[in-house]
C-alpha cells in the first residue's frame, strides 16, 4: 500500500468491505478457485502449502499493506497456498472483477502490483540460492536477518522479528528438519547471537549475527527502527 500513490490507496480501500478475522482463520485454501482479494489492514498473516506427499511448508508472510490471494485472480488459477491468520487481523476484502477493474483504471497500480510480484520472486529465488550454496545454520542465519530487517521490532533486548513462527515453520523456510533448526538455534543462542522463547526469536547482536551469515553490514537505513 505504502507504494501506491495517494490517490491509488484511497480508491483501493473503497472498492471493498472491511473485514477482521480471528486468529487462525483461512483467509483463502490452496486448490480453491481465486474470486477474493485481501488487503491487510492490520495483523499478520501465514502463507502455506502442502506438497503431494502431504508436509506442509512456510512459504512467507503478509502484514500490514500487503495483498493476498491477487495471483489467482490475476491468471483465473486456483489457490497456490493457504492464507491464515495469526492473531486478530483486519482486511478489505475485493471481489476478483472489481479488483482487476481498479487495475485497469489505475496503470500505476497495476505497475506497482508488478514490482510486488517481482519481489516476491526475488525473495523465494534467493531462499533457493541459499539452499544450494550454505550450510543450514549460514541460511538459517539469513532467514532470520530478512525476517527481522522486514518485520522487525527493536526492544530492550535486541530485534524481536515480529512475527511469531515456529521451528517447524522455520524449517519450512529453509528446507531443513525441525531437529536441525532446534540445534542451530542452541548454538546460535550459545554465540550470544539470538535469544528463543515460545514461537519467538530475538536477535541479540545483529551485527554479529550478520558476519555468521556471511553478508555485508545491514545499512543503517535498513535496519528494523520500530519500537515495541
Amino acid at each position: 500500500m505504502e507504494r501506491l500513490p495517494e490517490s491509488s490507496r484511497q480508491a483501493l480501500l473503497t472498492l471493498g468491505v472491511t473485514r477482521t478475522y480471528p486468529a487462525d482463520h483461512a483467509l483463502v485454501h490452496q486448490g480453491d478457485a481465486g474470486n477474493l482479494v485481501f488487503v491487510v489492514i492490520h495483523g499478520l498473516v501465514k502463507v502455506t502449502a502442502r506438497t503431494e506427499n502431504g508436509r506442509e511448508s512456510l512459504l512467507a508472510v503478509r502484514v500490514r499493506g500487503d495483498v493476498i490471494g491477487d495471483m489467482a485472480v490475476l491468471d483465473g488459477s486456483t489457490r497456490s497456498a493457504t492464507a491464515l491468520t495469526c492473531g486478530a487481523t483486519v482486511t478489505e476484502l475485493i471481489k476478483g472483477e472489481v479488483f482487476l477493474e481498479f487495475l485497469r483504471r489505475h496503470p500505476s497500480a497495476a505497475l506497482t502490483l508488478s514490482t510486488l510480484i517481482s519481489d516476491r520472486l526475488r525473495w523465494a529465488n534467493q531462499r533457493r540460492l541459499e539452499f544450494a550454496g550454505y550450510s543450514s545454520d549460514v541460511c538459517l542465519a539469513r532467514l532470520l536477518l530478512a525476517v527481522a530487517v522486514r518485520h522487525g521490532r527493536l526492544g530492550p533486548d535486541g530485534v524481536d522479528l515480529g512475527v511469531p513462527l515456529t521451528q517447524i515453520e522455520l524449517g519450512g523456510l529453509i528446507g531443513a528438519k525441525e531437529s536441525t533448526v532446534q540445534k542451530i538455534l542452541r548454538a546460535l543462542s550459545a554465540r550470544g547471537l539470538v535469544r528463543t522463547g515460545h514461537r519467538r526469536v530475538i536477535v541479540t547482536d545483529l551485527p554479529g549475527l550478520t558476519a555468521f551469515a556471511n553478508l555485508a553490514p545491514i545499512p543503517p537505513g535498513n535496519h528494523p527502527a520500530k519500537p515495541y
